[in-house]
């Protein structure tokens, strides 16, 4: 089976997107890019290239097909997202402040990020102003993780804390006595929200 000049630009489109962004396009996002005024005519396309082996089918996905023989990016850094508070919550800015020459994956996970610690509270469990706190990123986690989280009403800021839930409270625990738990019972338990877990930390001042 022959490729159209057509399909041929669908590819070369997928291709350069998926090379650039490390996943591939949505249906949408090609026809923004080719000027298709809906994904009909492009899905045709679309399986006829599958059938070729040319790309491959992802059931499930919103990114529904990826270019075959193209190899996933590897990130060789972790980004520097802000500050979190190892003291009173503060503001984890989305935005990156620098990258660290570090390949994620020597903590485990491709998608780990940085957050630059600010304050004393848990200087028990070797977490210092300045240092680096690696994070893992996922929704959830165990009794006694140490976690960096964002609680609603606050402001969206992010403190890192040991986790500690039981069936009636969820409480957030610093790692020096000075400092008190933030304790969350009954609906305020639904104010915390979990954005990973430490899973190391660089020291600012070795």
């Amino acid at each position: 089976m022959s490729i159209t000049e057509r399909q041929k630009q669908i590819l070369n489109f997928m291709r350069l997107f998926q090379e650039r962004e490390g996943f591939p396009p949505s249906l949408r996002e090609i026809c923004k890019a080719l000027g298709l005024v809906s994904p009909g005519s492009l899905i045709k396309h679309i399986r006829s290239l599958e059938l070729q082996g040319s790309i491959k089918g992802m059931p499930g996905k919103k990114r529904a097909w990826k270019v075959v023989g193209i190899k996933p990016v590897t990130t060789h850094f972790i980004p520097v997202l802000g500050h979190i508070a190892a003291g009173r919550p503060i503001l984890a800015q989305e935005n990156k402040d620098e990258d660290l020459p570090i390949n994620p994956t020597f903590f485990g996970s491709p998608e780990a990020f940085a957050l630059r610690v600010k304050g004393d509270s848990m200087i028990d469990a070797h977490i210092q102003n300045g240092d680096l706190a690696i994070i893992r990123p996922q929704e959830d986690a165990e009794n006694g993780d140490i976690v960096a989280v964002i609680v609603e009403d606050i402001e969206p800021e992010a403190t890192l804390k040991i986790l500690r839930i039981n069936n009636e409270s969820i409480e957030l625990r610093p790692a020096n006595e000075v400092y008190e738990p933030l304790v969350f019972r009954g609906k305020d338990r639904s104010k915390i929200k979990i954005l990973g877990k430490l899973v190391g930390v660089i020291r600012a001042n070795p």
